[in-house]
């Protein structure tokens, strides 16, 4: 499967291709060399760069559609090849655009930043531009340093793909560690200082117990929870701005959530790291209802059904504004098992979770 970040880089390699068409089209038309003269066309080459034009066009409809896969990258780079040999044969001279085509069917197999496209493309475009000449011309002709030029023109392309690649690579690693850095400091800065804080106030609360005075503590106790709600909501958004995920509006930072009933019919077995997902999805599904749906009853049901584990979430809350509040934690384990959830939200929530059990 073609990985999403190369798809706008494929666009970009079509919309190149059509250009490159319509330029050799322009290029050969106003070309007082070829035959016919200047502003003249003859039928072979037109014929031919028309035909690459449709195919141009074709596949650029194709990747724009998302049916790009494996298999039409070899069709392209093997279209590539066959259009700028049988442009070589019809227009083969001093001012050919052969060449270019040639170039092209190279930086295009080499759009990966990967060698051994771009080593495997060069030796056939070499192989058949040498074809072309030992057929049109001869081996001994002009044209045949013009071989030589496009497998240095090859071999830069390569060269200096590869060099990009180890210079991205080292760049996202840079970023990585400067994302780690800055994370460490938010971790360290904020919540260690938070749990270090809680930490204190828990002996103050033992110091009071043990002095016999259980009012104070209580009451310390009381106000030290709102604080550790207070947190665990500011880790929650933290954690979403992680994931690039946008907060609702609806939730408030520090805003007191409900205590929902809840009913739980589960019968399930499998593999313990599904479990762990299962009873982690459980979970994150009551700590929703009680902090955003402001729900009075949440019923989970998990049972085996056809080799799937079927979860599912219901309570009697507000209900999701949009899909802007799409329990990301959820949606996120469901993806990693490559499972299923549909959500419904009409004045409350039901979230329908499929598993695979395997």
């Amino acid at each position: 499967m073609k990985l999403p970040e190369f798809r706008d880089l494929d666009l970009s390699i079509a919309r190149a291709r059509i250009a490159l068409s319509l330029i050799a089209m322009l290029s050969l038309y106003i070309d007082p060399s070829t035959a016919g003269g200047l502003f003249h066309l003859n039928v072979y080459a037109l014929t031919t760069l028309l035909c690459h034009l449709a195919y141009s066009v074709g596949m650029y409809l194709a990747l724009s559609r998302s049916f790009a896969d494996g298999n039409l990258q070899v069709l392209s780079i093997s279209l590539d090849l066959f259009f700028a040999t049988a442009v070589a044969f019809i227009t083969e001279g001093q001012t050919s655009a052969s060449y270019v085509f040639f170039v092209f069917a190279i930086v295009a197999a080499g759009n990966r930043a990967k060698s051994r496209p771009i080593v495997t493309v060069t030796f056939l475009s070499v192989a058949l531009y040498l074809l072309v000449i030992f057929l049109t011309k001869g081996l001994t002709s002009v044209y045949d340093m013009r071989a030589v030029y496009l497998a240095i023109a090859g071999y830069l392309i390569g060269f200096f793909s590869e060099q990009r690649a180890l210079f991205e690579a080292q760049l996202r690693e840079l970023e990585t560690r400067a994302e780690r850095q800055s994370i460490a400091r938010s971790l360290h800065d904020g919540y260690v200082q938070a749990l270090a804080g809680v930490n204190l106030r828990l002996e103050t609360c033992r110091a009071l117990l043990k002095r016999n005075q259980p009012q104070d503590a209580l009451l310390e106790i009381t106000d030290l929870q709102t604080g550790v709600a207070r947190e665990y909501d500011a880790v929650r958004i933290y954690l979403r701005s992680l994931a690039g995920i946008e907060q609702s509006p609806a939730v408030e930072l520090g805003a007191r959530a409900s205590d929902p009933g809840f009913e739980v019919r589960a019968a399930f077995s499998g593999r313990s790291l599904l479990g762990e997902h299962i009873l982690q999805i459980m979970l994150e599904g009551l700590r929703n209802a009680r902090s955003h749906g402001l729900a009075n009853l949440v019923r989970i049901d998990v049972h085996e059904a056809d080799d799937k584990v079927s979860i599912t979430i219901e309570d009697d809350g507000v209900g999701l504004s949009d899909s802007s509040s799409r329990p990301w934690a959820i949606a996120s384990r469901v993806a990693e098992l490559a499972g299923h959830m549909s959500i419904h939200s009409d004045g409350s929530t039901r979230l329908q979770i499929e598993l695979p059990n395997s």
